[in-house]
């Protein structure tokens, strides 16, 4: 059993997959508390499903791309037959975990967003960088900046462990908090290999938006 915050189909409004439909589904609970959430509505709230009427929601939208996101969808164990159906029924399966519990049962086809924490969020000490062993260069590491402190420490750690070497990394501004300008500016002047991203969702309906 599931326990399912949401499931709807949206824009995808990060990682390189920016742009396309996707269909989400938001599993329930989070053991991090960072202080930019913009999913706090997630962490108690939903209800329960079986990996039948789960993949029969995901299946009503028709859509190939499927992203599994919280709260911090590793703490339900359900989550890994989930996978394992939705790459088995032929989807592109992508997974955005927060970064502290390990992703060595993760199934190697899926799509591994690892949003690494920063000071900013106030869980940088939660980060389990094993995981950093267990990505694919199909895989990707996402920082979420509040500040110019935040992009110092996200520099020097992306520094230290050479990630653009083996895998995709992402720099996005937290909503509202630090300017696109500011941060695309430091990326130029520094010459780091990452890929700005913004929350595009946001962009297109609202900050508060919820079930797009």
């Amino acid at each position: 059993m599931l326990k399912v915050n949401e499931i709807y189909a949206s824009i995808q409004g990060e990682s390189s997959h920016t742009g396309l439909p996707c269909v989400f589904i938001r599993l329930t609970g989070c053991n991090l508390r960072c202080s930019w959430c913009d999913t706090a509505y997630a962490f108690h709230d939903g209800k329960n499903l079986t990996l039948a009427q789960t993949l029969e929601q995901v299946e009503t939208f028709n859509l190939p791309l499927v992203e599994i996101t919280g709260g911090e969808p590793l703490m339900q164990e359900e989550v890994y037959p989930l996978m394992e159906s939705l790459l088995k029924k032929g989807y592109r399966v992508m997974l955005e975990t927060g970064g502290s519990l390990s992703i060595d049962k993760v199934p190697e086809k899926v799509i591994k967003i690892l949003d690494i924490k920063c000071p900013g969020s106030g869980e940088e000490k939660k980060n389990h960088l094993e995981n950093l062993k267990h990505l694919s260069p199909h895989d990707e590491i996402k920082f979420v900046l509040l500040d110019r402190t935040d992009y110092e420490w996200s520099r020097s750690l992306m520094q230290k462990h050479d990630l653009a070497s083996f895998t995709q990394v992402l720099f996005s501004p937290v909503y509202d908090k630090l300017d696109l300008k500011d941060l695309s500016q430091w990326i130029l002047e520094d010459q780091l290999p990452v890929r700005l991203q913004t929350q595009l969702h946001k962009v297109i309906w609202s900050k508060d938006a919820i079930g797009v």
